[in-house]
């Protein structure tokens, strides 16, 4: 990510007695205020705006058990992970005008009153809520509540109008590795620092994210993982998780900007965004 460091001049004037901390604390804030001009024209190049996970946020796995490869082959792919386990892709596509699309300003210049659908982020998901996307963006996407339930959190990712969206999906290019006799569909989503959905399963399919970090918890089909449909991913993280042994551990990693997530069919998954996240996924259906 964009960042930004202010440097001063190696040669301070030398303070009067019992003034330092004074000083010190005036440049401090200097800096600060300098930092707040500067960061935001950087935000567009590193994080597209959007807010990263703050004190708060949930960490990275200490090991990634997910494979990352950059040199996939299609015959690589179809051997070895197509039916039987996960891979992180790395490097068969360039979306970075996908990404600059998708920064918080432009999507909000572009979207920012069309209604979009809200599911709960239970396993589920049997409520939906529609409100226009600035709405969403400006009053919803905040940090989640570490107390909340599933069916009171509002996600958005999904229940896209591919009509009204087209002019900003005709930018994407998804993975290259097409299952046969399958047909991508694309489902695009926002969610903020500490949001996720909790396990489910469905067919296969690859998931980007475009800024952000999304922590995923993957289970093979035959695999049950111990769960709550009506908690979210960071209660599940803190309660049951940490008592797992590890034999009943999950595969997990977390997947950076610019990365793919491909997962089998039926495979059970948990995901946790450890920043405010963009991302798209591509089902094979």
């Amino acid at each position: 990510m964009a960042g930004g460091r202010a440097r001063g001049s190696r040669r301070a004037a030398r303070l009067p007695e019992g003034g330092g901390l004074m000083a010190s604390g005036s440049r401090l804030f200097a800096l600060w205020a300098l930092a707040a001009l500067v960061l935001p024209s950087l935000g567009e190049e590193g994080d597209g705006g959007w807010r990263r996970g703050g004190p708060g946020a949930a960490a990275e796995e200490q090991r990634c058990t997910v494979e990352r490869r950059a040199d996939l082959t299609y015959a690589e792919f179809v051997q070895q992970y197509a039916f039987g386990r996960p891979v992180i892709l790395q490097g068969l596509t360039d979306n970075s005008r996908f990404r600059a699309l998708c920064s918080r300003e432009r999507l909000l210049a572009s979207f920012g009153d069309r209604v979009v659908r809200l599911s709960t982020a239970n396993t589920y998901s049997y409520q939906k809520v529609d409100l226009p996307f600035q709405e969403y963006v400006e009053q919803l996407l905040h940090p989640q509540d570490p107390t909340s339930l599933g069916n009171d959190t509002l996600y958005f990712f999904g229940d896209n109008n591919f009509t009204e969206w087209s002019s900003l999906f005709r930018h994407y290019s998804p993975p290259p590795f097409v299952l046969p006799g399958t047909a991508p569909a694309y489902s695009f989503g926002i969610a903020g620092a500490g949001s996720g959905v909790p396990f489910h399963w469905h067919g296969p399919g690859y998931s980007e994210v475009i800024y952000g970090r999304k922590r995923w918890f993957l289970y093979p089909p035959e695999k049950t993982p111990e769960f709550h449909p009506n908690k979210t991913t960071l209660a599940w993280l803190r309660d049951t998780y940490p008592a797992l042994p590890p034999s009943a551990r999950p595969l997990e990693c977390t997947i950076q900007a610019g990365e793919v997530l491909y997962f089998p069919d039926r495979w059970w998954h948990a995901t946790l965004n450890l920043d405010t996240s963009v991302f798209i996924s591509t089902f094979l259906g």
